[in-house]
Formats: C-alpha cells, sequence, structure tokens
C-alpha cells in the first residue's frame, strides 16, 4: 500500500456537482493527508474535466475499476443515493475504505445489507455528514448546550434557498455533461423504485417520493445534527408536507428524564439566502448553531450565539466561533485520523441507519395524517 501510511489514496466514482464543487477542491487543499488516483464518472466527459483540473492519472466510466484497483485506499462514493449500496458493498468486498456522501441509501434493508459487508471487510464505512465534524459544533455548541440544566424547547431549520444560485457562484466553475449511455435513465429508476418499495413497503405515491429525496438531501444534515446534540426522538408527534416546505414535532427527553418538544422546518424558495442553524432553549439560557452553504468561498464561519440572563438579571449575548476552517475540511482531517489510526468513526453506517429509522418515523406519521 504504497504511501497510504500518511497519504490515503482516494479513488472517485461520480464526478458531479458535489465532486467538483466541494470535495476536489477540500482534497486538493489536505494533500498532506490525500492524493487522488483514479475518478470515474458515467460522463467520461466529466471525469475527464476533473482529472485534467486536479492532475488524477486514471479515468474511467466503470465504478468496477476504481474498487478493484491496488492503487486506491479509500473509494468516495458521490453518485445519486441509489447507487450508493451496491457499490459500497463491492468496495467493501475489495476490502476496501468507503465514503459514502450522505444519505447512506433510501431504506432501511439497503442500509442494513452494507452495514453486514463491512462486518465482513476490512474496510470501514465512513457517511458525509460534515456538520456534525465542524470544530464549532464539536466543542463550543456540545460545551455550551451541556450547561443548560433544562432542555424546555428546540428548533432545527434549514431553509437553502436556490441551490443553483450558490453552485454557479461557487468560483469552481462545475461542468454538467450529458454523454451518459442511453441506459442511464432506466438503470437509475429502477433502482430508485425498488430502494423506495422496500422504505415504504409498498408502491410510493409521488408525494411520498419526493418527501423521501428531500429528506435524503437537505433533511439528513439537520436530522444527523439534532441526532448527535439532543439524542434520538422518543416520537414524531407531527408531521406536515406543503412541498417544498416540509415540518415536524419530534418528542425527546432531558437528562433528568423529562419531555420537550423540537420543531423541524425546512424548504427550498426562491430566496438566495441559507437560514439554517439549530437553536436550544433552557429557562435562562440559549444556544444556537448557524451553518452558511457550503458552497460558496465567503461562506460565514460556523458559529454558535449564546444568550443567557446573569446573576444581575442582564441578558448577556456571546458569539463564539471555535475554528475558521470548512466542515468539510475538518470532516475529511476526521476521517484521515479515524482510518489510518484505527479510532472510532462517529458518522459510520450504523449511526446513518438511524436517520433511516428515523425516517420511517416519519414517513408513519405523515401517512397518518394524509388519510
Amino acid at each position: 500500500m504504497t504511501d497510504s501510511m500518511t497519504r490515503l489514496r482516494i479513488g472517485i466514482i461520480g464526478a458531479g456537482e458535489v465532486t467538483q464543487i466541494i470535495h476536489l477542491p477540500t482534497l486538493c487543499q489536505l494533500s498532506h493527508l490525500y492524493k487522488f488516483t483514479a475518478i470515474c464518472d458515467l460522463s467520461r466527459k466529466n471525469a475527464e474535466h476533473c482529472a485534467a483540473k486536479y492532475h488524477i492519472p486514471k479515468v474511467t466510466t466503470d465504478p468496477q475499476e476504481i474498487i478493484n484497483s491496488p492503487d486506491v485506499d479509500i473509494v468516495f462514493i458521490s453518485v445519486s443515493d441509489e447507487f450508493h449500496e451496491p457499490y459500497a458493498i463491492a468496495a467493501l468486498e475489495a476490502q476496501k475504505n468507503v465514503f459514502i456522501e450522505k444519505p447512506i441509501t433510501l431504506s432501511m434493508q439497503s442500509a442494513q445489507r452494507i452495514i453486514d459487508a463491512e462486518k465482513k471487510s476490512k474496510g470501514r464505512v465512513w457517511v458525509g455528514y460534515m456538520r456534525r465534524h465542524s470544530r464549532t459544533f464539536t466543542d463550543a455548541f456540545k460545551r455550551e448546550l451541556e450547561s443548560i440544566p433544562k432542555i424546555l424547547y428546540a428548533r432545527s431549520r434549514d431553509f437553502s434557498g436556490p441551490n443553483g444560485k450558490f453552485t454557479s457562484q461557487s468560483g469552481t466553475f462545475p461542468v454538467k455533461n450529458t454523454d451518459f449511455p442511453r441506459s442511464a435513465g432506466a438503470e437509475r429508476n429502477k433502482r430508485v423504485d425498488a430502494l423506495l418499495k422496500e422504505a415504504f413497503g409498498g408502491e410510493p405515491t409521488p408525494e411520498q417520493v419526493k418527501y423521501a429525496r428531500f429528506l435524503g438531501s437537505l433533511g439528513s444534515h439537520d436530522l444527523s445534527l439534532m441526532r448527535e446534540a439532543l439524542g434520538f426522538p422518543e416520537d414524531v408527534t407531527a408531521v406536515t408536507v406543503n412541498e417544498p416546505f416540509y415540518t415536524a414535532t419530534f418528542k425527546c427527553r432531558n437528562k433528568s428524564g423529562d419531555p420537550f418538544f423540537v420543531t423541524y422546518e425546512s424548504g427550498i424558495d426562491g430566496v438566495p439566502e441559507f437560514d439554517a442553524h439549530l437553536a436550544v432553549y433552557g429557562e435562562n439560557k440559549r444556544v444556537t448553531i448557524f451553518y452558511d452553504s457550503p458552497y460558496i468561498k465567503t461562506q460565514k464561519p460556523v458559529m454558535v450565539r449564546v444568550q443567557e440572563v446573569n446573576d444581575a438579571g442582564e441578558v448577556q449575548t456571546r458569539e463564539i466561533i471555535s475554528s475558521f476552517e470548512d466542515a468539510f475540511a475538518t470532516e475529511f482531517q476526521d476521517m484521515h485520523d479515524c482510518l489510518v489510526n484505527g479510532k472510532e468513526i462517529k458518522t459510520s453506517a450504523e449511526d446513518a441507519i438511524n436517520e433511516l429509522k428515523l425516517y420511517d418515523l416519519m414517513y408513519a406519521k405523515y401517512a397518518e395524517t394524509s388519510k
């Protein structure tokens, strides 16, 4: 395994928007930890564009060439959700480490198959929930949250605006080519249909399909962050769907066992403002963490705002930034440390299956309220 004691050799499956705008530029800046050895995409033009830009020696349209390559230590899977499972399992069977861009997949059964494959492999699975690796989240937010004696309420919000507005002005000049095989669309639809039938226990309605795809895209970031910060909800008490806006209410428990509720609200409108935060309310203290769009160079650093009443009855406001590094950079540093030094992976496949458990509870409540 040449050079892999210090630098992990990356083979990338998927040369789309996230790869071009985020993964490649960020990993390139971490060249002391990683190096690119191969890239694959159904569009050879996309793959060749990335290879030329980032000096990647091998280009292919066959994912199996990445998976079987002796020059790859970790397979980056950054393709549409329905292809995560087959590529992840194949890579694990080839004894490779695997990075899966969130969500891990679209059904509980599919996630379990990935977990089962990992148990038989020398490779390990990392799921890309970058917000949970922000130093401001792991250090400042969780520290301040711990000092709230009793949580009374929490709110998770993510109104992302038109994503294309951010991606087109990211400064990375992504390309979108269409030289795909004619069969690609049919294969994709077939896999999506099979996974969502598993997820819903039968043929999903068009509304359920939209809901599932939304939760897997934007929702997964918020709900994963909420799970780590507040624990897995005891119940989903309400769900509203007015596509493209979605809300839910979760029942959680304090350390004391007392209940509190979390409101989740998310959606996409035409206003190019990225409004994403998790706010937690105690009796005399509020703690909120704010995230900006990861697609723009001038993104604001992740920040925590603390509002509290002091002993004199005065309101104090503090703002905390633990690090100016973006969450993807810290995530990939954490990933290298875990894979090279055998440390525990918190955004593991076994963690990610809890995301799908939560989706199932939300689907059930949606079905109940939409009758």
